[in-house]
């Protein structure tokens, strides 16, 4: 009997919102992350209505986010990444080396990526979340990634729920 679940990819394919630059550098930056001890997720819903495009979780429980740029353009259109510290202990930014590192806000690291990987060009400072936040967040990491996990697993059995 053949399962039509063996037949899913394990790995989504884009959803079409991110232009290619931005899945490289997404993709660059989930490589350093994990060499980092961090698991990452992607568009993770924030308890505040916003959509992170990167959230990494290590052992330690710190919670990382990660905004993903492609241009000066995308930066410069982007009025939402204050928000975003109220629910990570540091906050990053993500791009390509062709952006020049004096155009991203002070207060926040800076991480060079491609493809292929990335390097942690400039660490962010940390301020930790209150222990209700970060419980919120990390309970809000571990249901998005079973949730996808499932779908992978049970596509049609699965409404929409977080995303």
């Amino acid at each position: 009997m053949d399962n039509p679940a063996r037949n899913i990819a394990l790995v989504p394919p884009p959803d079409r919102r991110q232009s290619e630059t931005a899945l490289a550098i997404a993709r660059g930056t989930a490589r350093l992350l994990r060499s980092l001890g961090f698991t990452c997720i992607s568009e993770l819903p924030l308890p505040s209505g916003r959509r992170a495009d990167l959230v990494a979780l290590n052992e330690r429980g710190e919670i990382w986010i990660v905004e993903i740029k492609s241009s000066v353009e995308d930066l410069r259109a982007d009025q939402k990444w204050h928000e975003y510290r109220a629910h990570c202990d540091r906050l990053f930014f993500a791009f390509t080396q062709d952006l020049p590192c004096e155009i991203f806000p002070e207060g926040t690291g800076l991480i060079i990526a491609d493809a292929y990987g990335a390097h942690l060009q400039c660490e962010a400072p940390e301020h930790k979340i209150a222990a209700a936040t970060r419980k919120q967040m990390t309970v809000r990491f571990g249901m998005a990634a079973a949730l996808r996990i499932n779908r992978l697993v049970d596509p049609q059995g699965h409404a929409e729920f977080w995303e």
